[in-house]
């Protein structure tokens, strides 16, 4: 079918037949410069290739000054996409930056790299840093004995196929080793990872992480902010000029009030709520029906990042309250929303399922990596206990004798976030979770849909997964069918409870 087209002047005449569609990739504008000729199609009937060519750098920030910034348009921001490397940052710096739901990138992987060579980070932690040091160097002491001793036990229990060729028998169990031995590895391990992230994304970005509690993670936020506005690094070292990639875009990012204030209060109202209350034992995944109001969902949503305590358990205090008291939690959530303030994540309510899930930290991290579901996060403590790294079809770690060698580091571990959560030093008590092992487990809330639970079901529950998301994908799956049997044939699961073959990646 041809396509009938007024033309109109133009600055040069057409390259193409005006009956034709013309696609073209585009390589090597400057990406704000890139948003500004995209916004144009809005406003201009120029090609693409026309408005780039008149375009300069200096007129693409009048533009976003004036409709980015004054007028709000921030859909612009979503045309500029900026690739970053962010190296030698913590695992805990690292889930606070992936937080983002509409971001891509990858990070180091725990299963086939050795994170002895990492090294870690270490906070202001003044007369605690000796103590906090020895912490982190006796868990990577203990990753690297269960990793070897696990390697062997392994060897010993999966015989080499004859088709299989050493080199790719030895790495492949490797693998398999570093998923144990990764249950010992503290949130101070540093890693590394790339992102690919708009500059809409960007700013928020910036914005949450200039707003934490913690001093690694506010000047992370600050480095991205000043690597967008600098002189982009460029391979090709006869580039004919510096770019900077969203000096523009960024350039008002500052820490935000906003979730600043509204996290102290939600902190308070969760506090005074279930004071003097014990957790609740909870399941590895609890589907949590959705029977309660629309008003009851916001409030419990808005404390759950803010405690300990499980959804159904803060869920039951907060049906208990009066309309007005529970309107009264409602508003605390926006109480401090600026004009442009984005409502928080705990505001994304009405999805028919979500999951409560209560797992060890590493299995979290790959878990963290579903986007398209809402995720609450609750801040990493030692009050859930640890997970033992224990899957059918491979050596225990008893059978590998090291189960008191992981217990010891394990136990030794927890004592010294403790030691420093009480030490009575704001900055040490703060930087405590850095002590915690990706043993340690996590709570976290998941609202989707269908599609989503049953998509991360099928995905996560694969047998050359790592056991711990694969388990949590098969309560879900199994939490689904419990409550609506009928769609449960829907799913085209692997069950996690039958042995796998270790040498199938």
């Amino acid at each position: 079918m041809e396509r009938t087209i007024i033309a109109e002047a133009a600055s040069e005449p057409a390259t193409s037949p005006q009956h034709e569609t013309d696609v073209y990739a585009i390589h090597g504008a400057d990406p704000e410069v890139l948003a500004y000729a995209m916004a144009k199609y809005s406003r201009s009937s120029l090609t693409l290739k026309e408005s780039l060519r008149e375009i300069s750098a200096q007129r693409a920030e009048q533009f976003l000054n004036t409709f980015y910034f004054q007028y709000g348009h921030r859909s612009i921001a979503d045309l500029a996409h900026i690739p970053f490397a962010i190296e030698r940052l913590s695992l805990l710096a690292a889930i606070s930056l992936v937080d983002e739901q509409r971001w891509d990138g990858q990070e180091r992987s725990t299963r086939y790299q050795d994170f002895r060579k990492s090294g870690w980070f270490t906070p202001q932690l003044g007369v605690e840093t000796d103590p906090y040091n020895a912490a982190i160097k006796a868990l990577f002491a203990a990753y690297d004995q269960v990793g070897k001793g696990m390697l062997e036990a392994l060897k010993s229990a999966i015989a080499r196929p004859e088709t299989m060729k050493p080199e790719a028998y030895e790495r492949t169990l490797k693998a398999r080793a570093f998923d144990v031995a990764r249950y010992l590895l503290p949130l101070a391990t540093n890693t590394s990872l790339g992102q690919i992230v708009n500059a809409r994304t960007l700013e928020t970005q910036v914005s949450r992480l200039l707003t934490s509690e913690f001093a690694e993670i506010r000047s992370l936020g600050d480095k991205l902010r000043a690597a967008a506005s600098e002189p982009a690094w460029n391979p090709n070292p006869e580039a004919p000029r510096d770019v900077k990639a969203a000096p523009t875009l960024v350039k008002y990012a500052v820490a935000n009030d906003y979730q600043r204030e509204t996290r102290a209060l939600l902190t308070q109202a969760a506090a005074e709520l279930m004071r003097g209350q014990p957790i609740d034992s909870a399941p590895v995944v609890d589907l949590v029906e959705a029977d309660e109001s629309l008003e009851v969902e916001l409030a419990t949503s808005l404390l759950y990042p803010h405690c300990h305590f499980s959804y159904r358990q803060l869920r039951a205090n907060v049906s208990a309250l009066d309309a007005p008291r529970i309107a009264e939690l409602i508003a605390l959530g926006t109480r401090h929303r600026g004009r442009h303030d984005e409502l928080l994540r705990a505001f994304h309510a009405g999805a028919a399922l979500r999951f409560d899930i209560l797992m060890d930290i590493g299995g979290f991290r790959d878990m963290h990596r579903h986007r398209r579901c809402t995720q609450l996060l609750q801040s990493f403590t030692d009050l859930h206990g640890y997970e033992t790294p224990d899957a059918p079809g491979q050596p225990t770690l008893a059978a590998a004798g090291l189960e008191a060698t992981y217990n010891s580091a394990m136990q030794a571990a927890l004592a010294a976030y403790r030691a420093l959560k009480g030490s009575g030093v704001e900055e040490a008590s703060q930087s405590a979770q850095y002590c915690l092992p990706l043993a340690t487990r996590c709570r976290s809330l998941f609202k989707m849909d269908f599609a989503e639970a049953l998509y991360i079901a099928e995905l996560r529950s694969g047998v050359a997964g790592h056991y711990s998301y694969r388990r949590v994908a098969w309560e879900m799956y199994e939490a689904v069918r419990r409550q609506h049997p009928s769609l449960a044939g829907m799913f085209r699961i692997d069950d996690v409870r039958e042995p796998v073959d270790l040498l199938r990646r």
